[in-house]
């Protein structure tokens, strides 16, 4: 992982909600953060076709919860796509 990525992945882990509050308004408004979130880097690594190689097609997989009390994984490259 270049540094650039690794100083990016740290600053949302530290600022994840801050961070889907700014960048992602209306979809942090469905997530509770109270029940809190967890980041998936195995998980990610298990499912990431090509990780072996280095090649990552996500950077960061986060498990929430949404206010309706369902569950969902959100991911992000680079910060472009998340849910």
């Amino acid at each position: 992982m270049r540094l650039q990525d690794s100083v990016w992945k740290e600053a949302i882990e530290a600022y994840f909600q801050e961070f889907m509050e700014f960048f992602f308004f209306e979809i942090a408004q469905n997530i509770d953060f109270e029940k809190g979130y967890e980041f998936l880097d195995k998980e990610l690594e298990s499912v990431t076709k090509d990780a072996e190689i280095g090649k990552r097609l996500a950077d960061i997989l986060v498990k929430v919860y949404l206010k309706d009390g369902r569950k969902m994984d959100a991911y992000s490259y680079r910060g472009a796509r998340i849910l």
